[in-house]
C-alpha cells in the first residue's frame, strides 16, 4: 500500500481501500454463487458422530454440536441453497446406515477408501491428513511404531473399522485383526481418554487433530514418531447420489476462495480444545 502525506488522505486511503476489497469481495462471492449448483432449498440430511474434534464434536461448555465440518457443511448449505438437517449415528453404523440411503451425507472425518467406495459414493476431499502416535506426555517406554511394537504389555486404543485401528494392525502390529494389544473404544473422545487415565498406552490420529489435544494439554499428551502415511477425508452418499456433484463444486469454490484455509486457521490453529 503507498503511504500518502497527511493524517487525512492516509485515513481515506485506508477507507477507500477497505471499500473496494468489501465490494469486490462481495461481487466475487456473488459471482462464485451464480456458477454453483442451485439445490432450490432443498433438505439434505446429514449424519455425524460428534465424537472427532476438532472435525465434530459437543462443545462442553455449551454443549452445542461444533467444528469443522459443521461450519464446512454450513457454507455449503449456503452456497448450493439448500437446507441443512444433521442427525447423529454411531461410526460402526454410519457407513451402512449411508449405504442404504436412510441419510444423503456423511460427514465425520472419513478417510477415503477403495474398500468403501464399493458402498457408497465419496466427495472430492476436503482434507488431507498424517496419521501419528498420541501418548501421555511422561511416556518414555517407546517413542515410534517400531519401539511399540517391541514394547510387548503395550496397548493401543482404536474404533474397530477406522483408519487408526488399520494403521494400528497393520503398520505397528502383526496384521492381526483380534490382537489382544488393541482395545476397542466406542468413539475416538473414549480411546483419547483411556489414554488419558492410562487404560491405554497409545492412541493414532491424524496430526490435525493430535496437535489440538497437545496445544490444549500439553502437560498430558505429546505426538511420538514419524508420520504414518496420508490420507484424505471426503464426505459420502449413497452410491449414485446426485448430490455427489454439487457438493464437489461447493468443496472447489471454498478451496478457490480461501475458505477452507481458514477454517483450518479457526479450529487448528485458533480453537484450543477444551477451553
Amino acid at each position: 500500500m503507498k503511504t500518502f502525506h497527511g493524517e487525512i488522505m492516509k485515513t481515506l486511503s485506508t477507507v477507500l481501500a477497505g471499500v473496494c476489497f468489501s465490494v469486490g469481495l462481495l461481487v466475487s462471492n456473488a459471482a462464485n454463487a451464480a456458477d454453483l449448483p442451485n439445490l432450490e432449498g432443498k433438505e439434505i440430511v446429514v449424519v455425524t458422530e460428534n465424537a472427532y474434534p476438532p472435525l465434530q464434536f459437543v462443545d462442553p461448555k455449551t454443549g452445542d454440536a461444533i467444528g469443522w465440518e459443521y461450519d464446512a457443511m454450513n457454507l455449503l448449505a449456503e452456497r448450493l441453497n439448500f437446507k441443512l438437517s444433521i442427525q447423529n449415528a454411531s461410526w460402526d453404523a454410519m457407513i451402512p446406515a449411508v449405504s442404504e440411503g436412510q441419510y444423503d451425507i456423511g460427514m465425520t472425518g472419513i478417510t477415503i477408501k477403495e474398500d468403501r467406495k464399493e458402498k457408497v459414493d465419496f466427495s472430492d476431499p476436503y482434507m488431507r491428513s498424517e496419521m501419528f502416535m498420541l501418548v501421555r506426555a511422561d511416556e518414555t517406554r517407546f517413542e515410534d511404531a517400531a519401539s511399540f511394537a517391541s514394547f510387548e504389555e503395550g496397548l493401543v486404543g482404536a474404533q474397530a473399522g477406522t483408519t487408526p485401528f488399520y494403521v494400528a494392525v497393520y503398520d505397528m502390529l502383526d496384521g492381526n485383526e483380534q490382537n489382544p494389544r488393541i482395545k476397542l473404544l466406542e468413539t475416538f473422545g473414549a480411546a483419547v481418554q483411556a489414554l488419558r487415565i492410562g487404560d491405554v498406552d497409545v492412541v493414532l490420529t491424524d496430526g490435525t487433530a493430535g496437535n489440538g489435544y497437545v496445544d490444549a494439554n500439553p502437560d498430558t499428551f505429546k505426538l511420538i514418531g514419524d508420520s504414518m502415511g496420508t490420507e484424505d477425508f471426503g464426505f459420502i452418499f449413497p452410491k449414485g447420489s446426485e448430490l455427489v456433484a454439487p457438493i464437489n463444486a461447493g468443496i472447489a469454490s471454498m478451496k478457490e476462495d480461501g475458505s477452507i484455509e481458514k477454517l483450518n486457521k479457526k479450529w487448528f490453529l485458533d480453537y484450543k480444545l477444551g477451553n
